[in-house]
């Protein structure tokens, strides 16, 4: 639990410092993207291999590496003494979650009996929730702070005591475990996802600032190839020794293959919207970081209630209707906040976001418990495992893709040499342009979930569902990368 918040918090701990990154070390527009997407990138890469990993060579192993090596990649964060190298430490640091966190609910399953998991998961929901809403209230403080001259360094070097923690902890109480027939590793699966999505993400975020050359279209156009190169290749995997990094089959399955857009899209939204906010508040505003974390509380506090809710109460009842109300009541919110920004300028104030901010925090609610769910009811038992943890990845994989689009929705429109007194009417801008590709993609999701099943809630005959047991009759070693679902 120690490791998953320190994951958790690292995650929105940073978001809120990128504007004092960006002034103290001089860092450029694509800089600040690299340093979230860098993480995203390699954590979603990561993530289903680090779980193979544990079932080949032991959870608890594989564990304490990723855990060392988090623990080290925030120390070199902390240390960097230029933009180049923190961005190169975020994504070893985030290329170490991943070996760190599909390890958590693979270690609970393995220590604790059946009718004592469920204690664990609500243990698991209250420390998820506890990193939402503490991640960018400490980021603020910490950066607000100042210790020992360290500007925004805190924010990493935290991590330290904490790694140290959890590494002491895990080494006396944690017990061994492996899986009796785990898959074999898919490095080449790993290598081509991670090309094409590179080929994709590298040109959109320095694409701008270098005129848009041409090598940047011939990049992302390959792209393309490198990811029809990755089905091909997965399908023979498949055939020979049934252990691919991406289970194709599961793309029959309707629901699957539109929940698995709806994750990709919402991620992209995710990574636009939180990254923009934060530099609209803090540069464009002028805002303090204690002020601009303060002002996000309503909007954490709303998405838990309503995640809490929609699970418990709603979907039950209402199945599908409450994710589209869910996306729809987001892209309201977007809407709201737009015109707020426009109708209020420099003058807005935090009370004024709260409303937006609420209902798009409903909103979020509303989806993010009760999707996966949604998204697997229809998946045949023996993949579900696989299922979830393309969920996981897919997601990751939308949110590094929205940070690299960012440099075209958000500083695209702004110029990057405008005088400093017209700062805040360029950011403006940019702010307001990108809430409205928000709302747009919001859109999208709410036409897209038209293809998932009516009643999440009922799950045809064999198949599976996020709320299980991780690891109950699923092939060993599929079970992984499921945290975030395991809320409701």
């Amino acid at each position: 639990m120690t490791a998953a918040f320190m994951d958790l918090v690292d995650v929105t701990i940073v978001n809120i410092a990128i504007p004092s990154i960006q002034r103290d070390e001089g860092a450029s527009f694509s800089q600040i993207q690299w340093i979230t997407a860098g993480y995203a990138l390699a954590f979603a890469a990561g993530l289903i291999t680090g779980g193979r990993l544990g079932d080949i060579f032991g959870r608890k192993r594989v564990f304490l590496v990723g855990v060392a090596g988090f623990t080290v990649a925030s120390a070199l964060c902390g240390l960097a003494v230029n933009p180049e190298m923190l961005v190169a430490s975020r994504i070893l640091q985030g290329a170490t979650a991943a070996l760190m966190v599909p390890q958590v609910l693979a270690i609970v399953h393995a220590t604790f009996p059946a009718h004592e998991r469920g204690k664990v998961f609500g243990l698991f929901g209250a420390i998820v929730g506890l990193g939402a809403v503490s991640g960018p209230l400490l980021g603020a403080l910490l950066t607000e702070w100042n210790l020992f001259g360290l500007e925004w360094r805190p924010i990493f070097l935290i991590n330290l005591p904490v790694g140290v923690a959890a590494l002491v902890l895990g080494s006396r109480f944690i017990s061994e475990s492996k899986a009796p027939r785990a898959l074999k590793l898919d490095l080449v699966g790993v290598a081509l996802v991670t090309s094409a999505l590179m080929m994709l993400i590298y040109p959109l975020t320095h694409g701008r600032e270098n005129g848009w050359p041409a090598w940047g279209f011939v990049s992302m156009a390959g792209s393309i190839g490198v990811f029809a190169a990755l089905v091909a290749y997965e399908r023979r995997k498949a055939e020979r020794d049934g252990s691919p990094l991406i289970e194709l089959s599961l793309f029959k399955v309707k629901s699957f293959a539109a929940g698995i857009a709806v994750q990709t899209v919402f991620g992209v939204v995710m990574g636009v919207f939180f990254l923009v906010w934060t530099l609209y508040m803090q540069i464009g505003l002028g805002w303090e970081p204690l002020k601009a974390g303060l002002t996000g509380v309503p909007f954490s506090l709303a998405v838990s209630v309503a995640a809490g809710i929609s699970v418990q109460v709603l979907v039950p009842r209402f199945g599908r209707k409450v994710l589209q109300a869910g996306a729809a009541a987001m892209a309201a919110g977007v809407l709201l906040y737009l015109w707020e920004a426009g109708r209020y300028g420099a003058d807005i104030a935090p009370w004024q976001m709260a409303l937006p901010l609420i209902v798009m925090g409903v909103g979020m609610g509303l989806i993010v418990a009760p999707l996966t769910d949604a998204v697997l009811s229809q998946v045949p038992r023996e993949h579900a495992g696989a299922a979830s943890g393309l969920v996981n990845t897919v997601t990751q994989m939308g949110n590094a893709l929205g940070l690299g689009l960012v440099s075209v929705v958000f500083f695209g429109v702004i110029d990057e040499h405008v005088a400093p007194g017209a700062v805040g009417a360029e950011y403006l801008d940019g702010f307001q342009n990108a809430l409205g590709w928000v709302a747009g993609l919001l859109i999208v999701i709410f036409l897209v979930m038209f293809a998932l099943p009516k009643r999440p809630a009922q799950h045809v005959e064999g198949a599976a569902t996020a709320a299980e047991e991780p690891g109950d009759d699923l092939t060993p070693g599929q079970d992984r990368g499921r945290e975030p679902e395991l809320v409701g």
